[in-house]
């Protein structure tokens, strides 16, 4: 494969430095790619396709009217990360989850936060994801963020920022964990003499993690799935099965005398520890949505008894608003006393009338997202919209400020992907998960979402993006 025409000028490239010599911890992979033919790399990439279809990797596309069953593309050619940029990237993540865990856990009791003015009290109270039954609770271990995929982006300087705190039920862990076995086939001798850090063991992780939140010896843990039609189907079956937990739905479960219990072959059985993959909303018709078909009734009431340990617990959304967002690094500087080692994307909030007039006045340049979207939905732009769209997003926020922020257009990081019979760079993030049971634990490994359309800077899998292993070097 010849790399002379590659080119990415002006961005933080992953692999080459911008007079054009390749990064020292990515010259092992360089030399592979040189030496292999295109037709050869073209080959692993179908065969890589191909293993995906087997594997059932796919997800459905929501809003599509033709009900798609897509794969996440997984291109072959890894994304690298030396230890020392990851031993930052760690501490970051753990200050980061710790904070949000203290401040999940304060504003559902104490309020001191609220109280002291650091973060607005409105801005709780008006917030979709703040659960009012929520309050007073502290769930098992005091641990609300039990499972966090974090996600962050470089710019042009290569320095790391966060973009989301994904709270709820955040997704794609299954893929890091499948690609890895799918490009370890494809170049096996360059993975090993890399020194990858391996990921294999997240499953394990994961089910020690769980287990932690109960104080049974050996507690019965499911994973609770809103069934097959939902997008990410695959990967609460996925999860189940390689921790050997039990996969139910709502209708596999009962609440008796405030204790949970799922159907079995032999009858009721009691079930300690939940990993639910629904919406809070979605969790109880008694307390949240009425309406609710996936939920389990009484469910929370057990969880308030303690009877039932939840992760993530219900109320954690409220952490990972758009909004919340942008008082992360004063959070973290209020119960911690400490600076924020990583940095947040500067965020302007409409529902201040100096910012929001500010963006109002420079649509074009920004980005504006709704405070409680995802997947790409809800978001504008600016510099790659139509005039038309501007004047849409301005009155959507004038008509209700609360719901939208802005941050300006960062140029995110490339890597090389094959396109084809070359290799050309694509717009990348990163998503690292984080465990928090006795400790927090960043798995080292990470999605890395790629933007495949040339020039595009959407990387989500519903947007048309795809997916890199990410090799974390010891």
């Amino acid at each position: 494969m010849d790399l002379s025409n590659y080119q990415c000028t002006g961005l933080y490239d992953e692999m080459f430095q911008e007079d054009g010599s390749c990064r020292p911890h990515y010259r092992p992979f360089e030399k592979l790619l040189i030496k292999t033919h295109p037709k050869k790399l073209k080959q692993l990439q179908f065969s890589a396709n191909k293993t995906q279809l087997a594997m059932g990797m796919t997800f459905n596309v929501y809003h599509n009217e033709e009900g798609l069953e897509k794969i996440l593309h997984l291109d072959i050619i890894p994304r690298i990360i030396p230890n020392t940029e990851w031993l930052q990237l760690e501490a970051g993540l753990k200050q980061r989850i710790n904070a949000l865990n203290h401040f999940i856990q304060d504003i559902y009791n104490d309020q001191n936060i609220l109280n002291d003015g650091i973060v607005p009290r409105d801005l709780i109270e008006n917030s979709k994801d703040f659960l009012k039954p929520c309050m007073g609770v502290t769930p098992p271990k005091g641990i609300w963020c039990h499972i966090t995929g974090t996600d962050l982006i470089r710019d042009k300087n290569g320095e790391y920022f966060v973009l989301e705190d994904n709270l709820r039920c955040p997704s794609g862990v299954s893929y890091m964990l499948e690609s890895r076995e799918i490009i370890k086939k494809a170049f096996p001798n360059v993975l090993n003499k890399s020194g990858v850090m391996p990921v294999s063991n997240y499953p394990a992780r994961l089910l020690e993690m769980l287990q932690h939140l109960s104080d049974k010896e050996k507690p019965v843990v499911g994973v609770l799935t809103p069934g097959i039609y939902n997008s990410a189907y695959y990967e609460h079956s996925y999860l189940a099965l390689q921790m050997g937990a039990e996969l139910v739905t709502g209708e596999d479960l009962i609440v008796k005398d405030k204790k949970v219990y799922m159907q079995t072959t032999k009858g009721f059985e009691p079930i300690d520890v939940i990993y639910r993959r629904i919406d809070d909303t979605f969790l109880d018709p008694l307390v949240f949505n009425p309406d609710s078909m996936l939920g389990v009734t009484g469910i929370f009431e057990a969880f308030k008894a303690g009877n039932i340990a939840l992760a993530n617990a219900p109320g954690t959304g409220v952490a990972d608003d758009k909004a919340v967002y942008a008082y992360v690094p004063d959070i973290i500087k209020y119960y911690l006393n400490e600076e924020p080692i990583l940095k947040n994307v500067p965020t302007y909030l409409c529902r201040r009338p100096e910012e929001r007039q500010y963006v109002l006045d420079h649509i074009e340049e920004l980005v504006v997202k709704e405070t409680n979207a995802a997947g790409g939905y809800g978001m504008l732009i600016g510099p790659k919209a139509t005039p038309e769209e501007h004047e849409k997003f301005r009155k959507l926020i004038t008509d209700n400020p609360s719901n939208y922020i802005a941050q300006p257009t960062l140029s995110l990081s490339t890597v090389p992907t094959l396109i084809e019979d070359t290799v050309e760079c694509r717009h990348v993030d990163l998503r690292p998960y984080i465990l928090y049971g006795d400790q927090i634990d960043v798995v080292p490994g990470a999605l890395s979402r790629v933007a495949l359309k040339k020039g595009s800077l959407v990387v989500n899998s519903s947007q048309g993006g795809g997916s890199k292993d990410t090799w974390v070097l010891y």
